[in-house]
């Protein structure tokens, strides 16, 4: 059968290793707050730190004046095999151990003082130490500075409500056994300890009440109306404490020889020698071993349950910022091409429509190309004034015989010119919109985030492909408007004269107009041009979309990444490697999360197999 102290120094090494993880929990309950342990509390000069003395068998802790604990100590005591050496281990100095005792209390100040500063402030941030004897029991005490009434020279205001809400930050969890210590020679209904545990523990569940000082009560007088529970009833008994004198203490008595003292006290006392068997600091750190042990066992499915929990949370957080790289190339490929996958997947949802950012590319067709169009000016180009100029230029010094052809042309070559810059603008839109889907696309792939190096070669490739397809679609475009200008629709010219020659036959039936060059046939010439242009104008809102969407669009979704995969074929590992160096700070809380899985998963075990023992 497993040993109360298995149990609970099971419970300690956990609670350790949580405290070197840092695993004091974010959201909800951590493993440490719910793991139980017992916290000491009372007054200043109440006699806290003589009681855990006794219970270690050690001098070790700082003593003086006013408020001398100022950090929380963490007290792990582990018992071990008769005959072997005493020593303490403190967390922030590992793997140092500490064998004169007089050294361990040396260092409680100095780490103190390395928080707080020589002064008499408090700090929040506990000191770990465990203390390794055959002469304790598997225990874990926290010392908390006592508390006091009123700020003394050289402590803050607040001093009085740090302390209190200090304290209460251990004594309220619900997993926490309140050790509330009370000087005899002081009325119990003004205990401090008392009065905080009735607070946070009011059916006294948790509370173990502890009466010290018994040996410095007025003569006559005794502690019996408290022991036996008639002045304040605890669900637990009371224990008393008889410390070492302040004469025992200027002479160094051996704390096992004060043990001693201590009994030999309760078994001569003709007030409490009837409670002798239950009383002092040994019988103390028994009573709480063995209830520490009654706790940890009935909270074990309760323990085990938030263990499971936060398995499966931290599980689910590896999963999401990525699991660990093998080292061999294959494995670093394959792991490449899943990050790229990854970003095509989202930038595809991005243009289909799964997420915003694509219809801004419809929003360049619809309403950027249409309006740039309209501004085209082809009233200015056909206007009287520049079709008589081009007209009469067209044919040099010969003078043109039926038709003005070379003028018609000039002026439709001029005047499908102005096309390209609306078709250019067109391709440079719908990059813009591309290049920015990529940003995004970068920015809301969850698995990119872990390698800096490999985004920055993704961006770089998918730019310079993007680039490569603005160029190409800038060619096309480019050359719809030269297929215009090359070969023109004769159809639309031959109807606009048929209909141009009925309406003067039927206006002058004797003859052709002999006025066919004036003013009203130029502005026939510039209506006949204008007309033909907005055809070719209709035409260009639906080729050059046509055009884009070819060469920018569908090809940024069939091979934006084509080149770079190409490139990949082609790289060493060491080329590989270094494209999946992880952020720092990813990497350092994998390893956090990784090492917190392992102790979970650690302490589930252990603490399961001795569930059923």
């Amino acid at each position: 059968m497993a040993t109360m102290e298995s149990l609970i120094g099971l419970v300690n090494r956990i609670q350790r290793a949580c405290t070197v993880l840092g695993d004091h929990g974010g959201e909800g309950m951590s493993l440490w707050e719910a793991l139980p342990s017992v916290a000491v509390v009372g007054g200043q000069s109440s006699g806290k730190s003589s009681v855990l003395e006794s219970v270690v068998g050690r001098d070790f802790l700082p003593r003086g004046s006013g408020i001398v604990t100022r950090r929380p100590l963490v007290l792990q005591l582990h018992k071990t095999e008769q005959g072997q050496a005493e020593y303490g281990e403190f967390l922030h100095a590992p793997k140092k151990k500490f064998t004169d005792f007089a050294s361990v209390r040396k260092e409680i100040q100095d780490e103190t003082d390395r928080i707080t500063g020589k002064t008499k402030h408090i700090s929040n941030i506990p000191i770990h130490l465990s203390i390794y004897s055959p002469n304790v029991v598997d225990l874990t005490l926290i010392d908390l500075p006592g508390m006091t009434k009123v700020a003394v020279e050289g402590q803050p205001d607040s001093i009085v409500e740090d302390i209190d809400n200090m304290v209460r930050s251990y004594v309220e969890k619900p997993n926490c056994i309140i050790l509330a210590i009370s000087p005899a020679n002081q009325d119990i209904a003004t205990s401090d300890a008392i009065k905080l545990a009735r607070e946070v523990d009011p059916t006294g569940e948790r509370t173990f009440g502890v009466l010290t000082k018994l040996d410095l009560m007025d003569k006559g007088t005794n502690a019996l109306d408290v022991l036996e529970g008639r002045s304040y009833r605890l669900q637990h008994p009371w224990v008393g404490i008889v410390n070492r004198s302040q004469a025992d203490i200027n002479k160094n008595v051996d704390m096992i020889a004060a043990r001693q003292k201590e009994r030999e006290y309760f078994e001569s006392s003709p007030e409490y020698g009837h409670l002798a068997h239950k009383m002092g600091s040994e019988y103390l750190a028994k009573l709480l071993s063995q209830h520490l042990e009654s706790v940890i066992r009935q909270r074990i499915p309760s323990i085990i349950a938030l263990i499971n929990k936060t398995i499966d949370e931290l599980n689910a957080e590896l999963d999401r910022i990525g699991r660990p790289i093998a080292v061999d190339s294959g494995a670093q490929l394959y792991t490449i091409l899943e990050m790229c996958r990854a970003f095509d997947r989202v930038f595809k949802e991005h243009l289909d429509g799964g997420r915003a950012g694509g219809d801004k590319i419809y929003g360049v067709f619809d309403h950027q190309l249409p309006a740039a169009l309209k501004k085209l000016p082809f009233d200015r180009h056909l206007s009287l004034q520049n079709v008589r100029k081009v007209v009469s230029e067209a044919d040099g010094y010969q003078p043109h015989l039926i038709a003005p052809e070379q003028g018609y042309r000039r002026l439709i070559d001029g005047s499908l010119s102005f096309f390209k810059g609306p078709a250019e603008a067109s391709v440079d839109a719908v990059h813009f919109v591309l290049k920015e889907l990529v940003r995004k696309s970068i920015a809301e792939t969850q698995e990119l985030k872990r390698f800096p190096s490999l985004t920055a070669d993704i961006a770089a490739a998918a730019t310079e492909a993007l680039e490569r397809f603005r160029e190409e679609s800038r060619k096309t475009v480019l050359r719809l408007v030269e297929m215009e200008s090359s070969y023109l629709t004769v159809d639309f010219f031959r109807k606009q004269q048929f209909e141009t020659e009925k309406q003067e036959k039927n206006a002058n039936p004797s003859g052709p107009n002999m006025d066919r060059y004036t003013e009203i046939h130029l502005r026939r010439i510039g209506s006949n041009v204008s007309g033909y242009i907005s055809m070719i104008c209709e035409t260009m809102k639906n080729s050059i979309p046509k055009a884009v969407v070819y060469c920018q669009v569908r090809e940024a979704k069939r091979s934006l990444l084509s080149h770079f995969y190409a490139q990949l074929g082609r790289r060493e590992k060491e080329q590989l490697g270094s494209m999946l160096d992880e952020d720092p700070a990813l990497m350092e809380k994998r390893q956090a999360i990784a090492k917190r899985l392992e102790l979970y998963k650690s302490a589930r075990d252990e603490i399961d197999s001795v569930s059923w023992k």
